[in-house]
């Protein structure tokens, strides 16, 4: 199916002072994700991943860098497959507050192992894919464009 709109989004892949990556639960669909979420009018992508942040897990972002940007007609909105997503994939090193494990939007949020990550059969493919690049530029550097 081609996608029939464009959806613009930002994602965050938020580390723990231990390389541990926090993943969400989703209220929806059940599967297990990286807080994002469609911008809002009058926001910035910036503004939308720190409020996507905020909203689904409690932690207020201080620090963030854009490391990707996926626009491919591949990555859909995770419960509308008609709409094509244009992202923004931010990392996060530093935040505050407190974890909120259950949100409006979330049934669970929990910090995990790189290796855990990978090994998630409910991981939705396209968070895997987000979490594989930025542990790539974390590394060596460079930004992503998909």
């Amino acid at each position: 199916m081609v996608p029939s709109y464009i959806v613009p989004a930002a994602r965050a892949v938020i580390f723990d002072g231990g390389g541990r990556i926090l993943l969400i639960r989703r209220g929806d669909n059940k599967q297990w994700a990286l807080p994002a979420g469609g911008m809002e009018p009058g926001e910035s992508v910036t503004e939308c991943m720190a409020r996507e942040v905020w909203e689904e897990t409690g932690l207020v972002v201080e620090s963030s860098v854009a490391f990707a940007i996926y626009s491919e007609p591949r990555f859909t909105a995770p419960t509308r497959p008609d709409a094509q997503l244009l992202t923004v994939a931010y990392r996060v090193d530093e935040w505050g507050g407190e974890l909120r494990t259950t949100t409006n939007e979330t049934d669970d949020a929990r910090w995990f192992s790189v290796d855990e990550v990978r090994g998630l059969p409910d991981l939705m493919g396209m968070y895997l894919e987000t979490v594989e690049d930025c542990l790539r530029v974390k590394e060596s550097g460079g930004f992503v464009v998909k």
